[in-house]
């Protein structure tokens, strides 16, 4: 059996309040797009877990994938898996694939052997795994709270509008974002901003990871001013970086930001 795993963009992300357990509490908005990682699972001898595609840093064992399974292994019982991973969402780009691939194994999981979980349950396991993990287990846009693990519903559809991707070949490290923020309560919660119409979004929506990010990687910076050159209505840094997103009117090319970046149109 297998799932296709998308990955998120953040429309606008505000760290609100630095907690006492050493996380930060935010406001942000996440939203699916069509942009996908493969996760099989396979009956076999002992578990494992084969990755292909683009590569990801650090030893397989520790995939986070195989974390999960291993997890749901020891609560049910199950039988040996083999886990595949097609990898084609970008690594360290704020787009949460590693979250998403997680979040759909455990629905694979679920699936495959029927145990009948509710989607709290899934969720619950999910957190476990990452603050933003337990978004892809219903996988619909979302005002996320807290340390980014607590939802509430929220109706935007930008389907109507086309969003392109530009993922530079910049690594930015979670760790990292996080050690140079500066934290601050906004004047208004991100919740009421996201029904302001597109055209206002510009002058009132934000990443607060864009100033340390872009003072680093100025390339960051100089793709985010390119998107809005070319018509974007909106473009932001997805995440803790690096992938910049941005939002036109009509579909359009970009072959000036193709020759040293990933692009992904449509999304």
């Amino acid at each position: 059996m297998l799932a296709f795993a998308n990955a998120k963009i953040n429309l606008g992300l505000f760290l609100t309040e630095k907690r006492s357990d050493g996380y930060h509490n935010l406001e942000t908005v996440f939203y699916p797009v069509n942009l996908y990682d493969v996760v099989e699972l396979i009956d076999a001898a002992e578990t494992s877990c084969i990755i292909k595609g683009i590569h990801i840093p650090g030893n397989v064992d520790d995939n986070i994938c195989l974390k999960a399974f291993k997890i749901l292994q020891s609560d049910f019982n199950l039988p040996h898996q083999k886990i595949v991973l097609l990898k084609n969402i970008p690594v360290g780009a704020g787009l949460g694939g590693g979250s998403a691939d997680a979040a759909f194994l455990i629905k694979l999981v679920n699936e495959k052997f029927k145990l009948d979980l509710s989607v709290a349950k899934m969720q619950e396991y999910a957190k476990a795994l990452g603050a933003d993990c337990a978004f892809f287990i219903e996988n619909k846009p979302a005002f996320a709270f807290a340390k980014g693990d607590e939802f509430a519903d929220i109706k935007i559809d930008l389907s109507a509008y086309y969003i392109v991707l530009v993922k530079p070949e910049i690594h930015v490290s979670t760790a990292e974002a996080y050690s140079k923020v500066n934290v601050k309560h906004p004047s208004t919660s991100l919740k009421e901003l996201i029904h302001l119409p597109l055209s206002e979004w510009k002058a009132n929506i934000v990443n607060d990871f864009e100033t340390s990010v872009f003072v680093k990687y100025p390339q960051i910076d100089e793709i985010k001013t390119k998107l809005y050159a070319a018509g974007a209505i909106f473009a932001l840094m997805s995440g803790s970086g690096s992938s910049v997103y941005a939002i036109f009117e009509k579909a359009v090319k970009l072959p000036e930001l193709e020759k040293d970046n990933m692009v992904f149109y449509g999304l």
